[in-house]
């Protein structure tokens, strides 16, 4: 009984790209690691199977659920951070800490969700949360509520690339107040009848959350000190789920393997490792991996 519990339990939170991630960081062992969203663990555990080191490891996740899920882990000796991984590298980097691999898998965790009191979906009716750390005050419930319509527009269009978004805000606004996701999924379906399988919901649902959790503000913001975080040779690999999120990562790594002296990365992906390659993950469809490496300077000033 217990083993199909366990069983079972890994299944729902199976890791997306799995394979190809532990390709591209080349665990080895007693390499240290960090992981900015460790989420439940499923690349985490893929990982210390290779570097058998869990004392090199620093997991951070701003779910309180995520990190309580990992304490086995803690008690290993790994690292466990309860934070929005910006400040815990702003942390690190002020601790003059480095490591030989460094994942960001920047989707949103299956538990999130399948949970209908986390508020992420509109396919289960739940309250208009969509904290991933429930200890911060902005919520769904405060952005579809409080929120300006015009401000509201603009978060729609930039987040969810959303058509018709000043349309959207003026019904979810009319709408007015909203208690649950069924209420602002119907909001939104009364403007625009569904077309197709998609859910009209789907991006505006999208959008809410980038906004409740600064997502792009906080990828942005760490981007730049990644490299600082990887010893020479590190290899960095980050999983994006939506082209906002992608166009950020690949700008970012093409920047710093621009050719020249002034190239801090080599990229280990010319071309984004697509998640429709994850057979074994049907969540995984949208997902893409960009991987690169920290040049060795004496390597490379040798050669």
């Amino acid at each position: 009984m217990k083993k199909q519990k366990l069983h079972h339990h890994n299944n729902k939170h199976l890791p997306v790209l799995l394979a190809e991630t532990i390709r591209l960081l080349a665990p080895k062992s007693g390499e240290s690691y960090l992981d900015l969203t460790a989420g439940y663990g499923g690349h985490v555990r893929s990982v210390l199977a290779r570097t058998k080191s869990p004392g090199s490891m620093v997991l951070i996740d701003r779910d309180k659920e995520a990190i309580e899920h990992l304490a086995d882990l803690g008690r290993q000796g790994a690292e466990l951070i309860h934070s929005d991984y910006l400040s815990a590298v702003r942390q690190l980097i002020g601790q003059g800490r480095q490591f030989h691999m460094i994942l960001a898998d920047l989707g949103v965790s299956s538990p999130h969700f399948d949970k209908a009191e986390r508020g992420f979906s509109f396919m289960a009716e739940g309250p208009l949360d969509m904290r991933m750390d429930q200890r911060q005050e902005l919520t769904a419930g405060e952005i579809v509520n409080s929120w300006p319509e015009d401000r509201l527009a603009a978060a729609l269009g930039e987040y969810g690339q959303q058509a018709g978004a000043y349309k959207m805000a003026r019904a979810i606004a009319d709408a007015r107040p909203l208690k649950s996701t069924k209420d602002l999924a119907q909001a939104i379906e009364q403007a625009f009848p569904r077309r197709g399988k998609r859910h009209p919901a789907t991006k505006a649902f999208q959008a809410i959350r980038i906004a409740v959790n600064d997502e792009l503000n906080q990828l942005s913001q760490t981007l730049p000190h990644l490299i600082d975080l990887l010893e020479e040779g590190g290899r960095l690999a980050i999983i994006s789920f939506h082209s906002l999120e992608d166009r950020q990562v690949k700008r970012f790594l093409n920047e710093e393997a621009r050719s020249g002296y002034e190239a801090r990365l080599k990229l280990l992906t010319p071309r984004a490792v697509l998640g429709n390659q994850d057979v074994n993950n049907p969540r995984a469809r949208s997902a893409r991996l960009r991987a690169a490496c920290k040049i060795n300077i004496k390597n490379e000033g040798s050669s």
